[in-house]
C-alpha cells in the first residue's frame, strides 16, 4: 500500500490495525477511517497544517516581545479564526505575507501601527498584491482587536485596490485540448491529470486526493477543501464517459489516482509545477491546470446548462464568475442568430 508521508500504522490490543500521524519531536495524531477517504485525508491535511503552525509559533516565542506585531502573529496562528475558518491552501498563503511583515516590524509594538503605515506599505505594492496583502493584515488586525491587544483596527475603512480586469487564467480552447491529448497518450500520468481536471472542474486541492474510493456506482462524490470550512457541501458529480474510459485504461494500486514518479500523492504546488511541464512539452506554455476548470465551465455553459446547473459540478461559491461563462456563450449565440436573420432578410432601400 502506497503511504502517506509521517503516516504510521499499529496494532491495538484487539489487533485491529491504526493509523496516526507523526513527524519527527512531535505527538501522536489519529488517522480516522480508510486511508484515502474523507475522513482520513481531513484529518491527515489537518494535522500536517497545524505541524506547520506549531514550527511557527515555536519559532515565534523566543524573539517575540509581549504586546510586539510578532506576538501578536504567533498568537493569532493558533486562534480559530485563522487554523479553523481558513482553507489549508489559504493559510500557506496568508502565513508567507504575515511572516514577512513579521521580519520586517516584528519588533514594533502592535498598538503602535496606524492606518497610515499601512497605506504606506499599500501604495508600494501593485494593486493584486495590495489586496492579497491587506486581506491577511485585516485578519490579523480583527482577531488582535477581538482579544484585547489594541480597541482599534487600523485597516478598517482602507478600501481594497481593484486590480485591471483581466480575463485571468487562459481558457482551454478544443484545439489546445487535442493538441495536449495527441502529445500525452491514454495511459500515461499527463493525459489522466488533464482527464481528471477537465471532466470534473475541481481545483488541483482535491484533483490531488481524489482516488478510487471516491467513485461509487459512477458518481465521484467529494467535499472541496476550498470550502470545506465555510458551506462544507458535497459534490457529486457523474463520472463523463470519457474519464471513465481513461480511468479505465490507467491502472492505479493508490490511494490517489495521481502519483509521483516515486509513488507519492501529488501536493497542490507540485501538481501545478508538473503540470506546467506537461503543457510545456505539448507547445502550450499559455495554458495551465486552472484553465481546464475554466473550459469545462465553457463547455457546460456552451451545452445550455444553467449557473446553477454549473456550480453543481463546479463548486463555485459564488456564480459571478459562471455567469460571465454563459454571459459570453450566449452573446456568440445571439450574434450568430441574428446575423442569420440578417441573411435571411435582406435590408430594402426604404429602411436605409
Amino acid at each position: 500500500m502506497n503511504r502517506l508521508p509521517y503516516v504510521q500504522e499499529y496494532r491495538d490490543r484487539h489487533g485491529r490495525l491504526r493509523r496516526y500521524f507523526r513527524r519527527p519531536g512531535s505527538r501522536r495524531i489519529p488517522l480516522p477511517g480508510r486511508p484515502g477517504s474523507q475522513e482520513f485525508m481531513t484529518a491527515y491535511n489537518t494535522a500536517q497544517a497545524g505541524y506547520v503552525v506549531r514550527e511557527i509559533r515555536t519559532a515565534g516565542k523566543s524573539h517575540s516581545a509581549p504586546g510586539s506585531l510578532s506576538a501578536a502573529i504567533a498568537a493569532y496562528y493558533t486562534d480559530n479564526s485563522f487554523t479553523g475558518e481558513l482553507a489549508t491552501e489559504t493559510q500557506k498563503a496568508r502565513r508567507t505575507i504575515l511572516e514577512r511583515f513579521r521580519n520586517e516590524h516584528g519588533n514594533k509594538p502592535i498598538a503602535l501601527i496606524e492606518r497610515v503605515h499601512i497605506a504606506k506599505i499599500l501604495g508600494e505594492k501593485t494593486p493584486a498584491a495590495s489586496l492579497n496583502w491587506l486581506t491577511a493584515i485585516r485578519g490579523l488586525m480583527q482577531f488582535v482587536v477581538k482579544v484585547g491587544m489594541r480597541k482599534d483596527d487600523p485597516t478598517a475603512g482602507i478600501e481594497r485596490a481593484k486590480p485591471p480586469k483581466t480575463e485571468g487564467h487562459h481558457s482551454w480552447t478544443e484545439d489546445e485540448i487535442a493538441q495536449y491529448e495527441a502529445k500525452h497518450p491514454i495511459g500515461s500520468v499527463p493525459r489522466l491529470a488533464m482527464t481528471l481536471v477537465l471532466y470534473t472542474a475541481l481545483r488541483r486541492s482535491d484533483i490531488v486526493t481524489l482516488g478510487p474510493q471516491h467513485v461509487r456506482n459512477g458518481i465521484i462524490t467529494v467535499r472541496p477543501q476550498k470550502t470545506r470550512r465555510t458551506t462544507g457541501k458535497t459534490l457529486q458529480i457523474p463520472v463523463h464517459p470519457a474519464l471513465a474510459e481513461i480511468l479505465a485504461r490507467t491502472p492505479t494500486q493508490h490511494l490517489t489516482f495521481l502519483t509521483t514518479e516515486v509513488g507519492e500523492p501529488f501536493r497542490p504546488p507540485g501538481l501545478s509545477s508538473k503540470f506546467r511541464v506537461w503543457c510545456d512539452e505539448a507547445g502550450l506554455p499559455h495554458c495551465s491546470a486552472h484553465g481546464l476548470r475554466k473550459a469545462q465551465c465553457r463547455r457546460l455553459a456552451e451545452a445550455g446548462c444553467s449557473v446553477h446547473e454549473i456550480a453543481a459540478i463546479s463548486g463555485h461559491n459564488t456564480l459571478s464568475e459562471i455567469r460571465r461563462y454563459t454571459e459570453a456563450v450566449e452573446q456568440a449565440r445571439l450574434a450568430k442568430a441574428a446575423m442569420a436573420r440578417l441573411r435571411r432578410e435582406p435590408i430594402s432601400n426604404e429602411s436605409v
